[in-house]
């Protein structure tokens, strides 16, 4: 089971105006083959179709925890894009066609369908399939696969990080930069424990320093690089500590597990559109629901 908080790994910015085209682009980190939804469902179904859990207990530990870690990215993504997407349509009578801008938006379906936030595709609007999903059971095959998409990952986020200047967009993709290139190390010594092949002397892939991207060089200074999280305080995912261990060979600085999970910040609050009906409660109505969930308590 995996335990619900209602925080993000970072502190948002939101600023006063958005981006819809941006917010389109931002949606291939979330959706496309190589974004967070990959990364997630990809270490989730290898973690539930884990075979010999306890024989080979650090590589699950290891794959399991890392699958925690990407609900919350998902849950980020999804964040950024509800806030970069913003500032399109105006509120107003119907007749005065409040939503007449989003004709000319990159992706029109988002106005149509989810009231301007997220949804499971990509930056063309194709929805993300299972087909993206590798479990081949073969543990060093499966290895190699997350490393290989953890490397594609980062190269979408360098280019959507290129494709725009929005502020919340490249605070996301700074920190997930950092977070990502984690991950990659993570399967590498996973890979030279199970292998002996060391595979860190390929990185970083491509061959761009994070330190090259603002909002990522302060992840990187603070050592969000170095860390890897259990997700879980009763000490059942700690044998990730025999392959997440030694230092960082791009910095060199010691690498350390810690039980539990980042300390989380707000979620920022979504204001209502009534232009989309969303959530389409107005204040009668919310008097008359907030006299139902108080009757009879």
């Amino acid at each position: 089971m995996i335990k619900r908080v209602k925080k993000l790994p970072i502190d948002l910015p939101v600023p006063e105006y958005g981006d819809a085209n941006a917010a389109s682009v931002v949606q291939e980190l979330l959706g496309g083959k190589f974004g967070e939804m990959s990364t997630l469902n990809n270490y989730m179904y290898q973690s539930f179709n884990f075979r010999q859990k306890g024989k080979l207990k650090p590589f699950y530990d290891l794959v399991a925890s890392i699958t925690a870690e990407e609900f919350g990215h998902v849950e980020l993504v999804s964040n950024t894009i509800n806030i970069v997407n913003k500032g399109t349509s105006f509120t107003a009578d119907p007749d005065l066609t409040p939503l007449q801008n989003a004709k000319n938006k990159r992706n029109s379906y988002s106005f149509i369908a989810t009231a301007q936030t997220s949804m499971p595709g990509d930056s063309m609007g194709n929805p993300w399939c299972g087909d993206n999903v590798f479990s081949s059971g073969n543990l060093v095959l499966d290895l190699l696969h997350n490393f290989f998409l953890e490397c594609g990952a980062r190269t979408h986020k360098m280019r959507v990080y290129e494709m725009t200047d929005h502020p919340t967009a490249r605070e996301m993709i700074g920190y997930l930069l950092v977070r990502g290139g984690t991950h990659i190390l993570a399967y590498a010594k996973a890979l030279e424990i199970a292998t002996g092949t060391d595979l860190t002397k390929m990185l970083p892939i491509p061959s761009l320093d994070n330190r090259a991207f603002d909002t990522a060089r302060k992840y990187e200074e603070r050592g969000h690089g170095n860390v890897l999280f259990t997700w879980n305080d009763t000490g059942e995912y700690n044998d990730i500590r025999q392959i997440w261990k030694g230092t960082n060979p791009s910095s060199g600085e010691t690498l350390y597990v810690k039980e539990g999970m980042p300390q989380g910040y707000d979620i920022p609050e979504l204001e209502d559109l009534p232009e989309e009906f969303a959530p389409g409660i107005g204040p009668d109505e919310y008097q008359q629901i907030a006299k139902r969930l108080l009757s009879n308590l």
